[in-house]
This record gives C-alpha cells, structure tokens and sequence, in this order.
C-alpha cells in the first residue's frame, strides 16, 4: 500500500466524506437568516461568500455545531448531577484552522453571526489568534519578524491562559488585541469574553502539537475544530488577490504599516506577493499548519473558486 493509499484508507476510517450536493440538502428545511448585505459585510477581501454558500454550506454547519453545543451542555449538566455538584458548564470552544487567505477568518465571522441565531447558543464571541502574536518589538529582538505566523511567533502560554480561563468558567477572560492596520499588537487593548455560550477561536496553528509531549495542547480545550482546506496552488492566487486588492484599499492608508507598497506598480505587487507566499507563508502552510488536519472534527475542503465542495465529518 502506498502512502496516499494509507492515508486515504485512515481519512475514510476517522471521517464521514460529504459531497456538496448532499451536504447542501440538509439545508432544505433552514431559514437563511442573513441578509445579501450582512453577508457583503462578513466577507473577507478576495472571497466570494454569497448567500448560496452560506445556506447551502455554512448554515447546516452553524446548526451542526450548535446541536453539538447543547449536547456538551446537557451532558455537563447531567454530569454535575450525578455527581451531586452544581452545574458548572462552561463555553462551548469550537477551534477555526486553515492556512493564511484561505478564508477562515470569514467562516469564522460567519459561523459567529449564524450560531448566534440558533436558540440554543445565543452568545457567541469570536477571538482570533492574531491578539496572542508577540509584539513586533519581541519579534525583532528573537529575530522572528521573517517568520511571524510561524508557531514560535505566538505567545503560547498566553493563549493557553486565556482558553484555561474561558474553559475553568472565570467570569471573564481577556485576549489582547491586534490590529491589522498597524501589523502589532496594540497595547492595553482587550478584547473581553464574559462566559457566552460559544467561542470561537481563529488562527493559524490552533491545531498544533505541543511543544513536548508533557505539554498542553491548545487543542485540548477545543470542544469541537474545524480545518479549512483547499490546493495550496489556489490559496497562492487567494493571497496575491487580497495583496493586490490591500495595495489599492488599506495601503493606501498613511497609518498603515504596509503603506510602503502602496505606489508599487502592479507586476512590481504580484511578484512581491509571490515571493511572500513563497518564503514564508507556503512553508509555514506545509510545515506547521496542513500537518493538524487530521486533527480537526471537520474538514471544509475549497476549490479553485472559494466554494465549499466537500465536507469531512469526524465519526463519533
């Protein structure tokens, strides 16, 4: 047996393969929720999310996850029970994986907006890992600023204390703040989770190995994960798309960190973009990031054009 055959032959033996066409008849009796502006307003430079996608493909997935919500809630509380403690369920974790431009960051936008119209999960909050980079000032004196994504560009501890938070039931839990526009962390910023129902967390490595094996895995306080996956051939268009499209948008911003490129011509911009892709986020994609698919409760695998055409759901 070959190595593709094997790991076809263990992908077929953890998950449920889901084609379009029949993941999008569980959609059949849905109400779409979100209006074709709402759905304009969640969508992410370069992607194409319209309201086909979300009711044909994310609105079955946000009633899947909050099903799943519930069900952890009941069994907390029927746990408590038998145990003759006071229930004491905490929020609900669903992890958001996937390499850079692949379009996480709107699915996750996205799955907050519709898990919050379910009746059993009303309070979502969405953080993303992007708060939990080390300062641009750190970086530089450990001479990562030419691999920040990478996982040692992340204060891990960090996260692993917010998550700890957030899962030990503390009345609020505190994530730092990133801004995109000025490519660092802002200080005394916050963005604060007080025990909603569901939290998202979003980024690069959120399925990653520890450390050590003595180590916790950030993973283990996900209740549920889900892995955005597509052709690394097409998320490299994806990203020269949004640089071109951030060169004629937020570049041109004096504030922004990037403001540098804005008068670059547009072969000078597709070439620097590639040469990104190529030095640093394509590594990153097959040494840390596609490694943790397996990992992941469900798969969400993308064609060329942005739409969802296959699910992979972990069988319980």
């Amino acid at each position: 047996m070959s190595t593709d055959e094997a790991i076809d032959t263990a992908t077929a033996a953890r998950y449920r393969e889901i084609g379009r066409d029949e993941w999008s008849r569980l959609a059949a009796d849905m109400t779409q929720p979100l209006t074709e502006t709402e759905v304009v307003q969640l969508r992410g430079l370069g992607d194409r999310l319209d309201l086909t996608e979300v009711r044909e493909v994310y609105l079955p997935l946000s009633q899947l996850l909050s099903l799943y919500a519930q069900a952890t809630k009941r069994l907390g509380a029927d746990t408590a029970a038998f145990l003759h403690e006071s229930d004491t369920t905490t929020p609900f974790v669903v992890g958001v994986a996937g390499s850079v431009a692949v379009g996480k960051s709107t699915i996750a936008r996205l799955l907050r907006e519709l898990m919050s119209r379910w009746p059993g999960t009303p309070r979502v909050e969405l953080v993303t890992t992007d708060g939990f980079l080390y300062p641009n000032a750190e970086l530089e004196r450990r001479g990562l600023m030419d691999r920040k994504g990478f996982p040692e560009s992340y204060d891990r501890r960090a996260l692993l204390r917010f998550l700890t938070d957030v899962k030990s039931g503390a009345p609020e839990a505190r994530a730092p703040f990133y801004s995109h526009m000025k490519y660092d962390i802002v200080p005394d910023a916050h963005i604060t989770v007080r025990r909603p129902d569901v939290v998202i967390v979003e980024g690069l490595n959120v399925l990653q190995s520890p450390p050590s094996p003595n180590d916790v895995a950030v993973s283990e306080l996900f209740d549920f994960s889900i892995y955005v996956d597509a052709d690394a051939d097409h998320i490299a268009q994806w990203y020269v798309d949004r640089f071109m499209a951030l060169k004629a948008g937020a570049f041109a911003n004096p504030s922004s960190f990037f403001n540098v490129f804005a008068d670059l011509g547009d072969d000078e911009a597709v070439e620097m973009a590639l040469g990104y892709w190529n030095s640093i986020n394509l590594p990153n994609l097959e040494e840390n990031v596609l490694p943790t698919r397996h990992r992941a409760n469900l798969v969400l695998q993308k064609a060329a054009d942005h739409t969802v055409e296959r699910v992979l759901l972990r069988k319980l």
